[in-house]
């Protein structure tokens, strides 16, 4: 059967539609684990509230890279509210800087974010200078091996590794192996919502308070506290 003009544009546009799928699947291989292939970052992330409230911040375009989503960074710094001010910060597999940046933005007086990713840590250490040079660190290192000298501890330690690595319960046991985490301190950890319990129940973490949670899409946040350390009704 002879095609029109029409169909043979049709046919073309789909040809270039599907060449077009096939790069993007190379571009962006599948996350271990997930049955799907991995979604690219935005290219940049509004700092939500606080004195940089509508910055955007870019993200580097690297395999595995996935910010907070601005949901769940809204519910928790909601959760976090009146405990920020002059707070010692760590975000540790920090990524996009997503969640350390916004806790700059909403007053913390000092915020370290830790990060092995040469090109990620280069991106963070653009957007730090930009902000607050003087209150946010960028350091690159291995978030389980640092610090490898002591530190003060921090009022509030924020964990959203690679979901696929399973590092979440190690993070958590290697912040209360090394005492990180100040006395009244938080610790935000984040994921995966398909995984069959929570890190932090994992007895390998170490001993702690669940105060709240939240899960939206494949995430599931929560904010923990020392066991013992306070109840849950103060926040």
């Amino acid at each position: 059967m002879r095609r029109t003009g029409y169909q043979r544009r049709q046919t073309g546009g789909s040809g270039r539609r599907n060449a077009d799928e096939r790069n993007t699947a190379a571009r962006n291989p599948a996350e271990p684990g997930s049955g799907k292939a991995a979604a690219r970052p935005p290219g940049r992330i509004r700092i939500i509230s606080g004195r940089f409230r509508g910055r955007r911040i870019p993200v580097a375009g690297l395999p595995g890279l996935r910010p907070t989503p601005e949901r769940t960074r809204e519910t928790l710094f909601n959760w976090l509210q009146g405990h920020l001010d002059g707070a010692r910060v760590l975000d540790l597999f920090a990524g996009s800087g997503a969640l350390g940046f916004e806790a700059l933005s909403r007053g913390a007086g000092q915020v370290v974010l830790v990060e092995r990713d040469r090109r990620a840590c280069l991106q963070l250490s653009e957007v730090a200078a930009s902000l607050d040079p003087v209150r946010c660190e960028v350091v690159q290192a291995d978030a389980l091996s640092w610090p490898r000298s002591p530190t003060p501890r921090f009022d509030l330690i924020l964990i959203d590794p690679p979901f696929a690595a399973g590092l979440a319960a190690a993070a958590l046991a290697h912040i209360h192996a090394r005492g990180l985490l100040a006395v009244h301190g938080r610790v935000y950890c984040e994921a995966s919502a398909r995984d069959a319990s929570a890190p932090w129940d994992d007895p390998a973490s170490g001993s702690w308070q669940l105060l709240r949670e939240t899960r939206a899409g494949d995430s599931h946040g929560a904010l923990l506290a020392a066991a013992g350390s306070a109840p849950a009704a103060t926040l």
